[in-house]
């Protein structure tokens, strides 16, 4: 049976369990509100974006089988499933659920996910600690309207087989500064202002509408990397009966680290 071993080099996350645990530790001291049937979270090294990646996990309710949709895809593409039997983690490999990734491609096409790519593997260890008996499901959602059809889908499928599931969209927000050829509010403090209080601020108040047409609409602007998976973890949250969306935390790399190119990260949890 085939395992789909880390990518990411220790930069990204650490390479051994005790450190992973540590952190995963520290960053469950103060819990958001549990009980979400979805969340957003960011997927940076954990250094710029772990916590908020932990506060979306521990907003989640107890579950079977966790879902994590990453995307680095564009409109046009087929949603991207990991086909492996087992995925590599620092706190032990979570197995697929094979069972539910066949009852979703009976209802949406899907490919085979081949590439290397942090959307997903950056949540992974996280999400090991948090649902330590639970099954994985690797999807990557281009930024279309398949998004949307994606999180219906999952719905539908895990109600068939009586699972429960927890759903992680993971996207970055605006990726500013001439690193990533996006400058529309120049440099400096009118660029930062224009990115927390406008782009970032816009696609964050579409994730709060559960609105995942703007949200696609929204990342088309510049405002994410990977709307896609955001977008496909509201329609589920609403197929699921989601009534209220809240923010657990947003941040930028500029936090962290100064400089001229900076990215933007969020939290957000559907109960």
């Amino acid at each position: 049976m085939t395992t789909r071993r880390r990518a990411l080099p220790p930069g990204w996350y650490p390479a051994d369990e005790a450190s992973v645990a540590a952190l995963v530790d520290e960053w469950s001291r103060n819990p958001p509100p549990s009980g979400a049937l979805a969340a957003v979270a960011p997927h940076a090294g954990w250094a710029f974006s772990g916590r908020l990646a932990a506060q979306a996990a521990l907003s989640l309710a107890p579950a079977d089988t966790v879902a994590v949709i990453g995307g680095h895809l564009p409109a046009g593409y087929p949603v991207l499933a990991g086909g492996e039997a087992f995925f590599e983690t620092p706190l032990g490999a979570f197995s697929a659920d094979a069972e539910l990734r066949e009852a979703l491609g009976a209802a949406l096409s899907l490919e085979e996910d081949r590439a290397s790519d942090n959307t997903v593997e950056v949540q992974l260890p996280i999400l090991r600690a948090r649902f330590p008996g639970a099954r994985l499901l690797w999807l990557r959602a281009p930024a279309g309207e398949v998004a949307l059809e994606l999180g219906q889908a999952l719905y539908a499928a895990a109600r068939s087989l009586n699972r429960r599931l927890a759903i992680v969209g993971s996207t970055d927000l605006t990726h500013y500064g001439p690193d990533y050829g996006f400058t529309p509010a120049g440099r400096g403090e009118q660029a930062e202002r224009w990115v927390r209080e406008t782009s970032d601020k816009g696609f964050i108040d579409a994730l709060l509408a559960m609105d995942g047409k703007a949200v696609l609409a929204r990342g088309d602007a510049g405002a994410a990397c990977s709307s896609g998976a955001a977008a496909a973890a509201i329609a589920y949250a609403k197929a699921a009966g989601a009534k209220e969306a809240k923010l657990l935390g947003y941040a930028t790399s500029l936090d962290v680290r100064k400089g001229e190119s900076f990215v933007g990260y969020c939290s957000v949890a559907y109960y």
